[in-house]
C-alpha cells in the first residue's frame, strides 16, 4: 500500500484524532488502471479525475495491456502480471480491442488471453450491471440490474474440433454449469434484491430446450428463494426476456442468468436504457480474495480517438461501482447524482468537458 505520507503514529493522538488518522488512511485506495486501446485511456483518465474530485485518494498504477501492446511486442497477459493485478484494491479497465478491419490479431486472442484470463484467474464470478433508463429512452425511469454468472457456461472453453478444414468437420462447444458456480451467483442476486428498489429476482434461461443446465439453474433458484421470503421470484425464457426488456422493462428488479445469456441481455439492456455510452459493468470477486474489475461495456471506438468525442459517462459510472466496492458509498452517491442531473452533449463540450461539468456539480 502507498505510504500514508509520514503521519505521526496513532499513539500521539487522543481517541478522536486517531479516528481521523484511520479515516485518512482508509481513504487511500490502490487502483490498477488498464486504459487499453482506442478511447479507453481517455475515458478512464476522466473517470479517475471525477473520483478524485470527491476527495477520494486513488493511488493509481498504470498497466499497458491490450491490442496496442500485443502488436508492439506480442505480450497479452502473463501469470506474473495477473498475480500483481490481484493485489490491488480494484482494477479500472477502459476498453480492449484493435480497430475494425485490423486483422493482425487472431480472433479471440485478446478476449481469451486477457479478458477471460482476468475473470478466471481472479475468480470474478459475478458480472453485475445496473441499468437506469435515461430520459427519452425506452426504459425511462426504470431501474433494474443483471447478475450474470461470469466464469462458467460456454465461456469456460469446453469443446473441440474434429477433422478441421474438411467437409466432415465437427465442432463442439459445451456449457459448463456447476452447482457451486450457479448457487453462489444466485445467492448474490437474492442478496442484491434485498436492497433493490423492487425486491424481485427473475431467472432467465431456456429450460424447455437446455434441459440439463436449465434444470440446475431452476432448482437452485427455487431452493435459495425459500431463504428470502420477502423477494418476489419469476422465471422467463431468454427469448421472451428479449421482448419484455424492450416492451416492459419496469417488470424487472434483478435478472439472474448464465454467462452467455447475460452477455447478450446486458447489451440489449444498455440499448433500451439510453445506449452503451452510459452502461457500467462490475466483474466481482465478492469474497475479496482477489481484486475486482470495473469497466464500461462499450468498445475501443478507434474511429473517434483524438477527436474529443468519447463519452466518459460509462467509465465514470463504472468508477461509481468501484467506489461502492471499496466502501466509498457517499462519494459514489454524489457522482451518481451529478450524472443524473447531467444534460450536456459530449459532441459539443467534449470528453474532458463532460468530466468538468460533473465536477462542477459535485
Amino acid at each position: 500500500m502507498r505510504s500514508s505520507g509520514g503521519l505521526p503514529s496513532a499513539a500521539t493522538f487522543g481517541e478522536n484524532e486517531v479516528t481521523e488518522v484511520e479515516r485518512v488512511i482508509v481513504s487511500i485506495h490502490r487502483v490498477a488502471v488498464i486504459g487499453g486501446d482506442g478511447i479507453g485511456p481517455a475515458v478512464t483518465a476522466e473517470a479517475v479525475r471525477v473520483v478524485r474530485a470527491t476527495g477520494i485518494d486513488l493511488a493509481v498504477t498504470e498497466f499497458e495491456l491490450g491490442a496496442a501492446r500485443y502488436l508492439r511486442d506480442g505480450f497479452v497477459l502473463d501469470d506474473a502480471t495477473l498475480s500483481e493485478l490481484s493485489q490491488f484494491d480494484a482494477i479500472l479497465l477502459g476498453a480492449i480491442g484493435p480497430a475494425i478491419g485490423d486483422s493482425r490479431i487472431p480472433s479471440g486472442l485478446l478476449e481469451r488471453g486477457l479478458l477471460l484470463k482476468l475473470r478466471f484467474g481472479l475468480d470474478l464470478y459475478i458480472n453485475f450491471r445496473p441499468f437506469r433508463g435515461v430520459p427519452k429512452s425506452l426504459a425511462e425511469g426504470c431501474e433494474f440490474a443483471i447478475v450474470r454468472e461470469n466464469t462458467e457456461g460456454p465461456y469456460a472453453g469446453e469443446g473441440g474440433v474434429l477433422r478441421l478444414g474438411t467437409p466432415h468437420e465437427v465442432a463442439t462447444q459445451g456449457s459448463v454449469n456447476t452447482r457451486f458456480g450457479v448457487e453462489r451467483c444466485v445467492r448474490y442476486a437474492f442478496e442484491k434484491a434485498l436492497s433493490w428498489p423492487r425486491p424481485k429476482v427473475t431467472l432467465v434461461h431456456k429450460t424447455n430446450v437446455l434441459t440439463f443446465a436449465g434444470d440446475l439453474w431452476k432448482r437452485v433458484v427455487d431452493q435459495v428463494a425459500t431463504e428470502y421470503p420477502s423477494v418476489e421470484v419469476d422465471y422467463q425464457h431468454v427469448d421472451a426476456a428479449c421482448i419484455y426488456l424492450v416492451e416492459d422493462p419496469a417488470r424487472y428488479g434483478i435478472i439472474v442468468t448464465d454467462n452467455l445469456f447475460g452477455d447478450i441481455l446486458s447489451d440489449l439492456a444498455g440499448a433500451v436504457t439510453g445506449g452503451i455510452g452510459y452502461a457500467a459493468s462490475a466483474n466481482l470477486n465478492p469474497t475479496r480474495v482477489h481484486a475486482s474489475l470495473f469497466e464500461p461495456v462499450h468498445g475501443a471506438a478507434h474511429d473517434i480517438v483524438g477527436k474529443n468525442l468519447a463519452n466518459p459517462l460509462a467509465a465514470i459510472n463504472s468508477a461509481c461501482l468501484m467506489l461502492d466496492h471499496v466502501g466509498e458509498f457517499a462519494a459514489a452517491t454524489r457522482i451518481r447524482a451529478a450524472v443524473a442531473d447531467f444534460d450536456g452533449d459530449v459532441a459539443v463540450i467534449g470528453t474532458a468537458g463532460v468530466a468538468d461539468e460533473l465536477i462542477r456539480r459535485l
